[in-house]
């Protein structure tokens, strides 16, 4: 269980000042942390709410695939955000994420993690977390977004056929990782990495930042799922944190699916 109070304080173990202090909302159950902070959202909830779970019951990535959130076992949070941000860079949200992600969990593990486009983490070629944004927008203008972070910490079982074999942090380290630091960690990058986007050059940087943390955006044989299916080299990200792709007719830039490693002839 999370200790609520210690998560407030301002005494370096804590929010303290950051925005999420005094929004906090956990639940020892729930269908979906993502859906807890969407129905929050639309309800007129403020910017840095952040909705967490001991367990989910229905719990989601990208493409309506299922996330296995076993009680007490893994970091399932949602974050609500009303950025100011044109809805141009609202792309660069998930990947932005991912970094602030692969932050919390190097300091609090000291593993390194491998940002597979456009929101799998991955220890090694095994998959430990992943990225959720769902996003609302009206003309140019972000009204909210939701950033869903799911992170294995405790899991030692996993289902069988995952098309990703996963791991946890407890696996990975071979000691238990606390999950209370890792939230605060999580939290604090976050804040970092999306108020920056607010900024025209330090958002230009995220897709260079990703790409130095990426195995995957660059010389990668890739096949790619999704509403654009093809396969090729992965050849970085354009300046919306689009993966290029160089296939046998030419490049193709992927703005949304998924990829996974493919053999090149």
């Amino acid at each position: 269980m999370f200790d609520l109070a210690t998560l407030e304080s301002a005494d370096g173990n804590g929010l303290g000042d950051f925005i999420f202090a005094g929004k906090l909302h956990f639940s020892p159950v729930t269908d979906s942390t993502n859906n807890d902070a969407l129905a929050a959202a639309r309800s007129g909830a403020p910017h840095g709410s952040v909705y967490f779970a001991d367990e989910q019951t229905a719990g989601r990535g990208r493409g309506g695939h299922g996330w296995h959130s076993a009680a007490g076992e893994g970091l399932y949070v949602s974050v609500l955000l009303r950025p100011r941000i044109p809805a141009s860079r609202l792309p660069l949200l998930p990947l932005a994420a991912g970094l602030a992600a692969a932050d919390a969990i190097r300091s609090t593990s000291a593993l390194a993690v491998d940002l597979r486009w456009p929101n799998d983490l991955l220890i090694g070629p095994r998959k430990t977390g992943g990225v959720l944004v769902e996003a609302h927008t009206e003309g140019a203008a972000v009204v909210f977004a939701v950033v869903g972070i799911g992170i294995n910490v405790h899991q030692r079982n996993f289902a069988p056929g995952l098309s990703t074999p996963a791991t946890s942090l407890d696996i990975e380290t071979g000691r238990r990782i606390p999950r209370q630091p890792l939230l605060v960690s999580l939290l604090k990058s976050l804040q970092r990495e999306t108020l920056a986007l607010a900024d025209a050059s330090a958002a230009a940087a995220v897709p260079a930042r990703v790409e130095l943390a990426s195995t995957w955006v660059r010389g990668r044989g890739v096949e790619v799922h999704g509403p654009r299916t093809c396969t090729g080299v992965t050849a970085g990200l354009d300046e919306h944190g689009f993966l290029l792709v160089r296939t046998a007719a030419g490049l193709v830039t992927v703005q949304t699916g998924g990829i996974r490693a493919a053999e090149m002839n």
